[in-house]
């Protein structure tokens, strides 16, 4: 390899070893008390005992990484199929170099880096030299983004979201049958009291740690949010997300209305839908029922504003869905129209028969009727909240991968540059810097720490080929083998398979396709 064949072994075993990184973290005070600085607080940690982090603990005048670096390894496929493989006890034998992937998960950091990550990675995939830049970085800047499927109203857009009474983000624009919550950011972290930056990096945590989290929204409602569950909505735990709106509910069942109701209305807080004004129900030839509906007229059977935000029907305030009947005209309407009114989500509908007054009167739902509506249900997808760590991977935390971090920003934004989390892929925002987003449940548990100033500790990861890293400015003089990188830590360290919905890093766009 480039810059690791002539590097004699005993110096890549000497610089992993306990000595070594304890002078990488800090040298040892009077009374064997060692002063860390894995972080800008610069614990002064006695003998025996924890960081305020507890990511670092001085162990006889050494500061060792309380957690061990995660190691994933890539299990045998057979036949397509990858074969189950169980987290086990390293047992001696030496994992194979190129089925495992090292993790910046316990790697430990080197904030503020002035000096060259922890590991850096050298090894060879299919012919090919490459580099695997291995750290932890500490975020100030960083946030949640959760998607809670519901179309159930939980506050108003910008308000308050609120943990144990402090603000740690707020309501965001609502996304089709989600409701969307920004969580965390500088400001909450930093930028306010010291108590709120301390529930702000806990709610984080937990959230990013798949952990249910009560939250409560200022002129709203109470949540719970946890990733990959359904939330629960003031005690009421949400079970399904909405098919479409209600003029798309309109357009996908149409025909399968047609000759069992008159007159369809699908309630919904955004676009309520009215089958006979609606487009698909003019390409049906249905006659006009004369039922109209409060609110604002968009185009023909839509409507806006029928009712006020709410946890009844179609996300609005309404439980009695003939409230949103401002009219039955005379001279349209007929004794004897069948009436549907249903949800979103088919949890809530009402059959009725106009009465000799054009009263709706409620009926028993036909099985026909009953057989749409559940369909309905069918093709509503579960509710889950969905929870997405975002941040920037900027400052000093690029120091630490080249001397020149412009390059490495500008190599990561063509896509020469890999970046994940803990093994896990990324979404890497276009324009400026290194933002990126990655779904917590793709992460390997125990991904995330804190340091008390506070900020959230995340894993990241760059891979790229040897002779780019080269060119880029990185730190190789100090890579060291995956072979010589397992032998040292693989005895310590914490050993998992790497998730098979997982693209392997080290596979090429023309590999995965």
């Amino acid at each position: 390899m480039t810059t690791i064949e002539n590097k004699p072994p005993a110096t890549a075993s000497d610089r992993l070893s306990a000595a070594a990184r304890s002078k990488q973290f800090g040298a040892a005070e009077d009374g064997g008390i060692i002063r860390c600085d894995a972080c800008p607080v610069l614990c002064r940690i006695k003998p025996g005992r924890a960081g305020a982090c507890d990511r670092y603990a001085n162990e006889d005048g050494h500061l060792v990484r309380v957690d061990p670096v995660l190691l994933l390894e890539k299990t045998v496929e057979s036949g397509g199929d990858v074969v189950a493989f169980a987290e086990k006890e390293w047992n001696g034998e030496l994992l194979d170099p190129a089925r495992t992937f090292v993790t910046g998960v316990g790697s430990g950091t080197t904030y503020p880096d002035y000096k060259p990550a922890p590991f850096i990675v050298a090894a060879e995939h299919r012919g090919v030299d490459t580099v695997t830049v291995v750290t932890e970085g500490i975020f100030s800047y960083c946030g949640v983004k959760v998607k809670i499927d519901t179309d159930r109203h939980l506050g108003p857009e910008t308000a308050p979201v609120r943990v144990n009474g402090e603000q740690v983000g707020h309501v965001t624009t609502a996304e089709y049958g989600s409701q969307m919550l920004s969580i965390g950011g500088v400001r909450h972290l930093t930028g306010g009291s010291k108590k709120e930056g301390n529930v702000t990096c806990r709610s984080m945590l937990a959230l990013c740690a798949g952990e249910p989290v009560t939250m409560t929204i200022e002129g709203g409602h109470e949540v719970v949010v946890q990733a990959g569950h359904a939330p629960i909505v003031d005690g009421h735990p949400e079970e399904r997300m909405r098919v479409g709106c209600g003029s798309a509910t309109v357009g996908i069942f149409a025909r399968q209305w047609l000759g069992h109701a008159d007159e369809v209305i699908v309630v919904d807080d955004h676009i309520t839908g009215v089958l006979t004004e609606h487009q698909a129900g003019k390409v049906l030839e249905m006659p006009a029922a004369g039922i109209r509906v409060r609110g604002r007229r968009s185009t023909p059977g839509r409507y806006f504003q029928v009712a006020e935000p709410g946890l009844g029907w179609g996300g609005t305030d309404i439980t009695d869905p003939l409230d949103i009947i401002s009219k039955i005209d005379p001279e349209t309407a007929w004794p004897g129209l069948r009436l549907l009114m249903t949800s979103t989500t088919g949890e809530d509908a009402l059959y009725c028969i106009l009465d000799e007054n054009l009263i709706p009167v409620p009926t028993e739902m036909p099985a026909e009727i009953r057989t749409v509506v559940d369909r309905i249900g069918e093709n509503c997808e579960p509710s889950l909240c969905s929870v997405l760590f975002m941040a920037g991977a900027g400052g000093s935390l690029r120091a630490g991968v080249t001397e020149n971090p412009v390059l490495l920003t500008r190599s990561v934004a063509k896509g020469e540059t890999r970046v994940t989390m803990g093994g896990a892929p990324v979404y890497l925002w276009p324009g400026g810097g290194i933002t990126v987003m990655a779904d917590v449940t793709r992460m390997p548990k125990g991904a995330f720490g804190y340091v008390p100033t506070p900020a959230i500790v995340a894993p990241m990861e760059f891979t790229l080929p040897a002779d780019l890293y080269d060119r880029l400015g990185g730190h190789s003089g100090d890579a060291v083998t995956i072979e010589d990188i397992l032998a040292a830590v693989a005895p310590d360290a914490r050993i998992e398979a790497w998730p098979g919905a997982n693209p392997w890093p080290f596979d090429s766009d023309e590999d995965k396709r």
